[in-house]
């Protein structure tokens, strides 16, 4: 039998979408008789979404309850990290004529969710300093801790990707949170088939070397949950399986 996960794109602070994506997998769970299979979220569970805090509650109240969940740690998520750390510093990622609190980032509606409002309108030492007390130590702790990939069968679940023709031990995280070029464009077998997110599309695409499954939750677009058997892909929705065939030519993102 081949190896069976399900996989769920960029959250970004979404719960009721999230919710929906646990029950289609339950609904394909009770379809198949298997209730072992891991879900993996692919990161970016923070930022630009109204209950950033709803999110990760779930997420720590199903691990602890010994749900078959994994969450992949993601740029947004370690940006979170970085400006409670120091709300001055710079994530190496981002350009820098951005800020967590820019609009283009989505980290104003992080804070919002913990009930620290309008961030981006008021002094950041300010800010900062309510979002030390709001935020909870055991969110800060289970972000910080979440891996940055997951091998399991013939795929390689990460959020953004990785540098071609650098092995996986020596990638770096600064890749693997936010790399786009030049592993977007390379046609080539990564010996696994990559799984990922981090750019956004408007729907789910399997090029056949990887598959992206970031459909834009974080803009308001539906969020995409998938299973995976070997390297074929079905989406899941309402009425079940709908298969995700590999798509020769796509687009590049």
């Amino acid at each position: 039998m081949m190896t069976r996960s399900y996989a769920i794109g960029d959250i970004h602070g979404q719960l009721p979408a999230l919710q929906e994506a646990h029950r289609l997998i339950l609904q394909d769970r009770d379809r198949t008789g298997d209730g072992d299979a891991p879900v993996i979220h692919l990161g970016d569970l923070v930022d630009r979404g109204p209950d950033v805090r709803g999110v990760i509650d779930t997420l720590m109240e199903g691990m602890a309850g010994r749900e078959p969940w994994l969450a992949i740690k993601g740029n947004h998520d370690r940006m979170f990290g970085l400006f409670l750390d120091d709300p001055l510093a710079v994530d190496p990622g981002l350009q820098s004529a951005l800020s967590y609190l820019n609009p283009r980032i989505g980290g104003q509606a992080t804070l919002a969710s913990y009930g620290v409002p309008n961030a981006q309108d008021r002094p950041i030492a300010k800010v900062h300093d309510e979002a030390l007390v709001r935020v909870p130590q055991a969110h800060l702790d289970f972000l910080a801790a979440l891996p940055l990939y997951h091998h399991r069968g013939d795929c390689l679940f990460v959020h953004a990707g990785l540098r071609p023709d650098v092995a996986l031990p020596d990638q770096t995280e600064d890749d693997l949170l936010w790399i786009r070029e030049p592993f977007l464009s390379d046609r080539r077998d990564h010996g696994a088939l990559v799984v990922h997110g981090h750019t956004a599309l408007a729907a789910a695409v399997h090029y056949g070397n990887r598959v992206n499954l970031d459909s834009g939750a974080g803009y308001g677009n539906p969020l995409t949950v998938v299973v995976i058997e070997g390297r074929q892909v079905w989406q899941l929705g309402p009425k079940g399986r709908i298969p995700l065939p590999v798509t020769p030519g796509a687009d590049n993102r």
